[in-house]
């Protein structure tokens, strides 16, 4: 039995709990300081609220001021903030944790600094103080995962990811379960690209949902499944530019952490409420502020962040802006208020 602590009582992070649970391991659920209310409401009910789940009685819920007493016995430490929290977890993790505690994230994203595209478990392990940096052991969970899937125990399928095989195997024995089925992967550039770009592609996907509804339904019923495969294949073959420009190896695309994470990314959530507001001709700042001020859509996040990297880069030289269309017209969207307008000749250059 292993003592595991899980930073971010979201939905994934509180999720992930599920299959360590059922390990029979003992895990405390450390909630940010956004995640006061969750905490207090697991505390009381033992039902996640965005779950709608019961947690197990080995999961034991703490606010963050009990960080630093959980985290100084824990054998693993998992991460499980959003992408915009990285830093944060940074700052309150860096005078806390031990270098021989390895570290899996579930946060997804990219990291860029106005001239480079980084994975965010490199970014993590470069805010720590540099006379244990290099010893941190930073993993990663990546793969097609919807929270309340897990938390329900359906079958999931996911690859662990890292540098090194033996930390690998040793956490997929901690997390493998008759219906959380893990495979190890030690491309953890490859598939963190995968997993950061899926939402990004999602939201692009999710355009048709706003474009059918606008235009209506042809005469003899039929939707538009075509144009959104054709957006499913130019992500996935953008993401494999990507991948390989970055220094990851191209299988990852079109395995679980690229098709099959973007598969179930796009079959809904807020990356496709989003889509649909921007398929409907709304701004991204309208859309956002009239109909959903609240969520954390993971795909306009990415574009956000990384938008006035990439496009630097392309500007240098480094990215060929014509092996990415979509991504860069997703940024133009998100980042420069432009409408929905796929460019499609463009497409498989």
């Amino acid at each position: 039995m292993a003592k595991i602590v899980v930073l971010g009582a979201g939905v994934m992070g509180s999720a992930f709990t599920m299959p360590l649970a059922d390990n029979g391991h003992r895990i405390s659920l450390v909630g940010t300081h956004l995640d006061d209310d969750i905490i207090e409401h697991i505390h009381e009910t033992r039902v996640h609220p965005g779950l709608r789940t019961r947690l197990a009685d080995n999961v034991t819920p703490y606010p963050i001021v009990a960080l630093a007493g959980e985290i100084k016995d824990a054998d693993l430490v998992v991460l499980g903030v959003n992408s915009h929290g990285v830093d944060w977890a940074v700052r309150t993790l860096s005078p806390l944790m031990r270098p021989d505690v390895p570290v899996v994230m579930v946060t997804k994203g990219l990291h860029g600094d106005g001239q480079t595209l980084s994975i965010l478990p490199h970014a993590l392990q470069q805010g720590f103080p540099a006379s244990f940096r290099d010893r941190l052991n930073i993993n990663a969970i990546g793969g097609p995962s919807i929270a309340g899937e897990l938390a329900a125990r359906r079958h999931t399928c996911v690859q662990v990811t890292g540098k090194d095989q033996g930390t690998l195997d040793h956490l997929a024995g901690l997390l493998r379960t008759p219906y959380y089925h893990i495979w190890t992967n030690t491309d953890l550039i490859g598939v963190e690209v995968c997993v950061a770009m899926k939402n990004l592609y999602a939201l692009a996907a999710g355009l048709v949902i706003g474009l059918l509804e606008r235009d209506g339904a042809a005469e003899n019923g039929a939707a538009m499944h075509n144009l959104a495969a054709g957006i499913f294949a130019q992500g996935l073959y953008e993401t494999a530019y990507l991948v390989e420009t970055l220094g990851g190896q191209v299988r990852s695309v079109y395995t679980l952490p690229g098709a099959g994470d973007l598969y179930v990314t796009c079959l809904g959530g807020r990356n496709s409420r989003m889509g649909r507001w921007l398929g409907l001709g709304l701004r991204y700042e309208d859309a956002r502020a009239q109909h959903m001020p609240s969520d954390s859509v993971e795909g306009a996040m990415l574009a956000l962040a990384v938008g006035p990297t990439v496009e630097a880069m392309v500007h240098a030289g480094k990215l060929d802006a014509k092996h990415l269309p979509l991504f860069l017209h997703m940024i133009d969207i998100v980042c420069h208020t432009a409408s929905a307008r796929i460019p499609w000749d463009a497409f498989f250059a």
